[in-house]
């Protein structure tokens, strides 16, 4: 028998619509949010990054293709991995859907990494999709947005992410567990795996100048991680301990 709360309907009914209060206050409060990230001043980018497309060599310009709007998601796919993170796949498994909707809407979405441009196609190939993915390889993009950090700063336990510093070193006696973790899913040690991370940077093309306008990491990426939003929803929530989710060709059959 279950160990939950149980009620009547009127029970129910009286709490949920206590609850859609709260819900409706969190959406007025999450419209102001995005109106505040809307407001932010632009900042204007006049470093001439280069990407490698499956349509040849590209500009930051370039990859608006023709749109005044860019987001960028930056995917956790450095040069050593052997396949992308399964977080930042778990997330981009939403592209393909929203990438024709936005494209309508005067908004390009494409992923970028930095690891070559042949390893990206093999791992779309791999996944399926079919949104743009860009490689940044040999580019100080993914540096320069907060995605990439450097052997110094790894060693020095300051890793700048999220607009803060992170010591992303394990403690003493979990080196191994976390290489074998990171061997597990990426192919690599835990430090070249942790020297990416996830994030969404956007972009404005105008006059043909690029601004930059709003980036976000950790958590902030919660929102385009469509699973937990339905998660959220669903009776026991996201009842997670650890890792659970995989690739999604990697789930035993159902």
């Amino acid at each position: 028998m279950t160990s939950h709360k149980l009620g009547t309907h009127d029970e129910w009914l009286a709490a949920r619509l206590d609850l859609l209060k709260a819900e409706k206050e969190l959406t007025r409060r999450s419209d102001e949010v995005a109106q505040r990230r809307q407001e932010l001043p632009w900042v204007r980018i006049d470093k001439d990054y280069r990407f490698d497309t499956d349509q040849g060599p590209a500009s930051l310009a370039d990859l608006f293709r023709g749109r005044s709007q860019l987001l960028v998601y930056h995917f956790m796919f450095g040069p050593d991995y052997t396949a992308g993170c399964p977080s930042c796949s778990a997330i981009a498994d939403g592209f393909s859907g929203s990438v024709v909707h936005l494209a309508h809407h005067d908004v390009t979405l494409t992923a970028v990494s930095r690891a070559p441009l042949a390893k990206i196609q093999a791992y779309q190939r791999r996944m399926g999709w079919s949104f743009p993915f860009a490689s940044s390889d040999g580019s100080d993009f993914n540096s320069d947005f907060g995605v990439a950090h450097t052997r110094q700063e790894w060693a020095a336990g300051a890793v700048a992410y999220n607009y803060g510093e992170e010591d992303l070193r394990p403690a003493a006696g979990e080196q191994d567990s976390y290489d074998a973790f990171s061997q597990s899913i990426v192919g690599t040690d835990w430090e070249t795996y942790r020297r990416e991370g996830p994030g969404m940077s956007a972009f404005a093309l105008q006059d043909g100048v690029v601004y930059h306008t709003y980036s976000a990491y950790s958590r902030g990426l919660d929102g385009l991680w469509g699973m937990y939003q339905w998660l959220d929803r669903a009776p026991l929530g996201r009842n997670e301990s650890g890792m659970w989710w995989r690739r999604h060709d990697e789930y035993d059959s159902q």
